[in-house]
């Protein structure tokens, strides 16, 4: 049997002379990248639930380069494919003094742009991308930070559920339309990731990235009420177990530099498996599931000037039931807020926060989130914590808002770095996120912040390919509305919920389409971009729709 990639290769974490390329292949063996300058780069694969995995590191490479590369299973090619209409795919390494460009998105949906897909799902910004970034010259350091529901597990597509009949048969386990087991993971990352354009894409842009609900279950970790309720359910042990399994070897793996991943404990037994490490995986992820301070899964990276934190909003919640203001309900957890008081701190020129669900919602919603989490504790007595908790799972009310704890400690850390307390103060303090399925800007003002601090600014991404219904855009839009905001705030007062350090607005409406984010960096200047498809199909490119000088 010929072998093959069938997912990969995708370019991960990189440094000034280093990078990760990670890829899945079709039979166990040794894996060669070979560089264009003359470097090679061995690894030899590990098997997860019989899927075969490997992590090839490459080193030696010149700063700020961009560097062909191949791939080869043994003594045979497997990449570039033949006849590819895509440039070589190419090693990017870090320039240090370079300006930077990010791009940012979040929820997906593979659909291929087919027509039916466009029509329900809108133009795919990843493809739409790889188009742009084909045809155009890359200059500087370009990373990819994906952030949040790289694959849908609970809201499959038909292709998908085809693949479920045929592998669980009549009454199989589990919800029908939902993956549960390790296997079924491994077939939606490679229906989500084998696109040829978004294949080629994360062959050449370095991705990081990180979890939200739907790479688990929709909702995942909103409230310790939800978490009883799941743990109920007959297969979700298993689905949990899956899920985070199948994260780490697909998507955090890749988010280590070699230091931190030679300290990563799972990666120490994954490798000295004989022969599968299934069961190492398994145990490890249901203990991170059941004890969240066992493993970190933010992540910190150095870009140039600028310091980007990816930040676990799900995994690593704290779901206490008690008074929301003394940490025991948290949305980062203990060890978690404790990283980010270690990693946010002032000194580079930008710092960005890349938080998967929004610091800094419309005004309305951030309220009615406090306002809620105040009464599902009993800010209005417990007759109505029971009403409260099904309003709170109904509207999905589990953002910053509804972690008052959080938010109030973030704002202080933020406010800190503006000022200068916490090092010499960045331009910029930018929060990156999505997950709410449109896009806006809302700058903010901290109230010990003066006019010479850094500029604060939230700037949401989303969805790549999941545009919201009509419907619920008519709800997004009443949501920010300034009659709706008053209403939220007497809410709040009611609620004896303290107000906030942070004052922020939308600085423009709301935009429901599909968009990928660009955040331009040089010194300590920035620009921030929204691209987005005007009108969908295969070959369509993609075109700016909104700039904002940072």
């Amino acid at each position: 049997m010929t072998a093959s990639l069938p997912l990969g290769p995708v370019l991960r974490h990189v440094g000034t002379t280093t990078a990760t390329v990670w890829v899945q292949t079709s039979a166990p063996g040794r894996v060669r990248v070979v560089a264009d300058c003359g470097v090679t780069a061995v690894a030899d694969t590990f098997t997860v639930h019989g899927h075969h995995f490997a992590v090839c590191e490459v080193t030696g490479l010149e700063p700020g380069s961009a560097t062909p590369y191949e791939v080869f299973l043994g003594e045979e090619r497997v990449w570039p494919e033949p006849g590819s209409a895509f440039p070589p795919s190419t090693l990017r390494t870090l320039d240090p003094d370079a300006p930077t460009r990010l791009l940012y998105g979040s929820c997906r949906t593979p659909t291929g742009d087919t027509p039916e897909g466009v029509v329900r799902y809108g133009p795919d910004l990843l493809r739409a991308t790889a188009r742009r970034l084909a045809a155009e010259p890359v200059e500087g350091n370009l990373v990819m930070l994906l952030i949040g529901d790289q694959v849908y597990a609970d809201e499959v597509q038909e292709p998908m559920r085809a693949f479920l009949r045929g592998r669980r048969g009549e009454g199989g386990d589990g919800p029908e339309d939902e993956v549960v087991h390790f296997d079924e993971y491994a077939e939606l990352y490679r229906q989500a990731w084998s696109d040829p354009q978004v294949r080629w894409l994360l062959s050449t842009v370095p991705a990081l990235m990180v979890f939200d609900d739907h790479d688990i279950r929709d909702d995942w970790n909103t409230s310790a009420a939800w978490r009883r309720t799941m743990d109920g359910r007959p297969w979700w042990r298993t689905r949990i177990t899956s899920g985070l399994g199948a994260y780490w070897v697909y998507q955090h793996l890749g988010n280590l530099s070699p230091a931190e991943r030679d300290k990563d404990p799972l990666w120490a037994r994954v490798r000295a498996a004989r022969v599968d490490a299934g069961e190492e995986v398994d145990a490890f992820a249901l203990r991170a599931y059941e004890e969240p301070e066992s493993y970190r899964w933010s992540h910190r990276h150095d870009i140039g000037g600028v310091r980007v934190l990816m930040l676990d909003t799900r995994c690593g919640r704290a779901l206490g039931e008690g008074d929301p203001s003394d940490g025991s309900r948290s949305i980062l957890g203990a060890s978690g807020h404790a990283w980010l008081d270690e990693h946010l701190t002032g000194g580079p020129d930008h710092v960005v926060v890349a938080s998967t669900v929004p610091v800094l919602l419309p005004p309305a919603v951030h309220h009615l989130e406090s306002w809620n989490e105040a009464v599902c504790a009993g800010a209005w007595g417990g007759w109505l914590r029971g009403p409260a908790e099904r309003l709170r799972q109904a509207l999905d009310l589990e953002h910053w808002g509804a972690f008052r704890y959080s938010f109030e400690r973030l704002a202080d850390t933020v406010g800190r770095v503006a000022r200068g307390e916490r090092g010499p103060a960045p331009a910029s303090v930018l929060l990156l996120s999505g997950d709410v399925h449109f896009s806006y800007t809302a700058p903010a003002r901290h109230r010990d912040v003066g006019e010479g601090g850094s500029r604060i600014l939230q700037l949401v991404s989303s969805p790549l390919c999941n545009r919201l219904p009509s419907n619920f855009r008519r709800m997004a839009r009443l949501s920010a509305s300034a009659p709706v905001h008053l209403a939220g705030r007497i809410m709040t007062w009611l609620a004896r919920v303290p107000s906030s350090p942070l004052r922020w607005r939308l600085s423009s409406g709301l935009y429901f389409g599909n968009t990928i984010g660009e955040v331009s960096f040089e010194g300590r200047t920035a620009r921030a971009r929204w691209y987005h498809v005007v009108q969908g199909g295969p070959d369509a490119l993609p075109e700016v729709h909104s700039t904002v000088d940072v």
